[in-house]
């Protein structure tokens, strides 16, 4: 893909976007999908292709699961392992082999998908982590809450930084999609995370 550079030493990464299950499970096909979540994908791949030309990292995370695993007691079946709603959606799919790190998680926080807090960990010269993807009261607000605890807790100083553009959750009775995610950027921005209408990256950067 022309002007695309792919961030093969992970330590050399010093922002990087972090794509939330923007998998077909969530948005096209399945239980839990919601196909109004398919208004954020041009903005996410406006700054997939950013952050890939500019040399930062991206680093994709796919909901994975198996037959019977144990948030089914919680959500209906989704997102089965070697199914098509396992997969990136297509406008995304394509940028897949040029991530930095691909991580498929089996709860609803990727801090305990395989590889993903050792990846942070190697990325000694980390500045900031841009968060996009959904569901943003869910996925989203666990994955980055957490996230910046890690960072407290290691003295790190990372900024994160969440567009509003970006993130999107589904609607159904009892879930509003406005209410909860205006909740979900509340208290994303009362744990420090930054939130933005819309993440510009800077020139030169």
């Amino acid at each position: 893909m022309k002007d695309v550079k792919k961030v093969d030493n992970i330590e050399n990464v010093e922002r990087a976007l972090i794509v939330i299950d923007m998998v077909n499970g969530f948005v096209r096909e399945g239980a839990m999908a919601d196909p109004y979540i398919e208004h954020i994908i041009p903005e996410i791949e406006r700054l997939t292709k950013e952050f890939l030309k500019s040399g930062n990292g991206v680093f994709f995370v796919k909901d994975t699961h198996k037959k019977g695993c144990m948030e089914f007691k919680k959500f209906p079946e989704h997102c089965l392992k070697g199914t098509s709603e396992a997969e990136l959606v297509d406008e995304l799919r394509k940028y897949e082999q040029y991530a930095t790190g691909v991580y498929e998680k089996n709860s609803t926080s990727v801090i305990f998908a395989p590889h993903f807090i050792d990846d942070i960990e190697k990325m000694k010269n980390l500045k900031e982590v841009v968060g996009v993807g959904c569901c943003s009261d869910i996925c989203d607000l666990n994955a980055f809450i957490s996230l910046i605890n890690y960072f407290d807790q290691n003295d790190r100083d990372v900024k994160i930084t969440i567009p509003e553009n970006a993130i999107e959750t589904y609607d159904a009775p009892y879930h509003s999609r406005v209410e909860y995610t205006d909740a979900a950027t509340k208290l994303m921005k009362q744990a420090g995370i930054q939130i933005v209408k819309k993440y510009e990256m800077k020139e030169g950067k």
